[in-house]
């Protein structure tokens, strides 16, 4: 053998540890960029507006339609969030089973172009599940009752101080801002 190709192979025998540790720091750094990357890309926000169905005709039946007012009101209600386009576009307008909270909800469903989900006014957790699960990242509206929304509000943000709503208020709007991280937010606003 030549004595110098030997010096030569046992001098790049003696580099390749030394390159090894470098490689594998690399690929680790590469590694943990591409987490970040994906962890940031993951982070959303699901905004949750939270409305009570408008106002229903006084009468004696269980499951009154909404009066002339009301249907005004949700009219109101369709202006101000039926845009189609934009950051804040709503897809999903959910409402519970009585006709006054689905009757409020189908003039912004039909501006929108979706159909109106509809669940049993009792079962919150169904509501937030599908929430949750579905439509997470997104922008959603919900159609409840003056005993349903505050509950609504709570559970989404984790605040137990959401007030009950008085049976006069028709006018109330939560949004609701539920971040991937961190504390959820709440903006009450009057309409």
């Amino acid at each position: 053998m030549n004595v110098p190709a030997a010096k030569r192979e046992h001098a790049e025998l003696r580099r390749r540890p030394l390159l090894t540790p470098l490689w594998l720091g690399a690929l680790g750094a590469l590694l943990l960029v591409g987490v970040a990357v994906w962890f940031v890309l993951s982070m959303t926000t699901t905004t949750v507006i939270v409305v009570r169905h408008a106002e229903k005709e006084l009468g004696s039946i269980d499951d009154p339609p909404l009066s002339q007012v009301g249907e005004q009101r949700a009219e109101v209600l369709a202006r101000l969030f039926g845009s189609r386009e934009g950051a804040g576009r709503i897809v999903a307008v959910f409402a519970s089973d009585t006709r006054r909270a689905q009757r409020t909800a189908e003039p912004l469903a039909a501006r929108l172009g979706v159909a109106v989900k509809t669940l049993p006014a009792v079962d919150v957790e169904g509501l937030l599940r599908q929430i949750r699960t579905n439509y997470r990242g997104r922008n959603v509206l919900v159609v409840g009752h003056s005993n349903t929304v505050p509950e609504i509000v709570r559970r989404l943000s984790g605040d137990p101080g959401v007030p009950p709503m008085a049976e006069s208020d028709y006018g109330t709007i939560y949004v609701v801002s539920v971040p991937t991280l961190g504390r959820a937010s709440v903006l009450k606003i009057s309409y």
